[in-house]
Formats: structure tokens, sequence, C-alpha cells
């Protein structure tokens, strides 16, 4: 574990993200608290969640985990940088110490840029599943662990 971050949590996080955009529109999740034992992400979103999307989106992440998908760093122009946020919906680019950014690419299923620890692969991660899932003020809340 580097920098308090468990690598499968966070490997996960990139895959419920791009299953979130994928199912139902939504933007990458713009804030999230990543742990061994449950995480969160939050999503900007207009309303709960019904039990079939929540069903539908596990699928989804345990789905591509079957796949035993590689998951791999590289590292990228700052023009390369851009292109990559740009898919994403985001305009703004970090900072970066260097003139490279790091990207993490799961398989073709996601790619972004992202500084923290990661598995290998999809299949490292065992089965994923939303624990609870709540929504107020424009705010989505799901909550996932690993089994």
């Amino acid at each position: 574990m580097k920098d308090g971050i468990y690598p499968p949590m966070h490997t996960a996080e990139h895959l419920l993200n791009q299953a979130m955009v994928r199912l139902l529109g939504t933007g990458r999740c713009f804030s999230s608290h990543i742990e061994k034992r449950k995480s969160k992400c939050d999503y900007r979103f207009g309303r709960e969640l019904s039990a079939e999307e929540i069903g539908a989106v596990e699928k989804a992440v345990n789905d591509v985990i079957a796949e035993d998908l590689p998951v791999k760093e590289r590292f990228v122009s700052p023009e390369e940088a851009r292109s990559i946020y740009a898919r994403h919906g985001i305009e703004q680019l970090p900072a970066s110490p260097s003139d490279q950014y790091r990207t993490i690419a799961v398989g073709d299923y996601d790619e972004i840029l992202c500084y923290g620890p990661h598995v290998r692969s999809t299949a490292e991660l065992g089965i994923f599943k939303i624990i609870s899932s709540s929504f107020e003020n424009g705010v989505l809340r799901i909550r996932y662990k690993l089994k």
C-alpha cells in the first residue's frame, strides 16, 4: 500500500467511474475516499439510482474484472494529457512536476491521468459490490467494497 491507498480499491474506482460514464452518462467522480475495507465515490447526478441501475453498474464492473485486463501505466506529453482529459469532459489539466503526465490504462476500457498505485490486472480485484448509494443536493454517493 503506497501513500495509504489500497491498489485494488483504487483500480476498482477507475472501473466504477467508467461504468458510470458508459451506463448513466455521469462524469467521473468529483470526490472519492479510497480505503481497503470500503470506499466511496461522489458523482454529480440528478437522482438516486434504482436497484436495477445498481445491479447493472455492479455487473459492468465485474464483467471487466472477469476479463483479466492488464492495468498499465504510461507517460504522455502535456498535449496528449489534455486530449485524454478532454475525452472525459475535464477541462483543467493538473500541474505536473515534469514535462510528462502519468496515465493508467485498464485494457482498452479506461485511461485517465493518475498518480496512485494500481494492481497489474483486473483479475486481482475479486468481486465488486456496491454496498449502498444515496442522493442529496445533486450528489450521488456510491459506497463499494471488494470481496
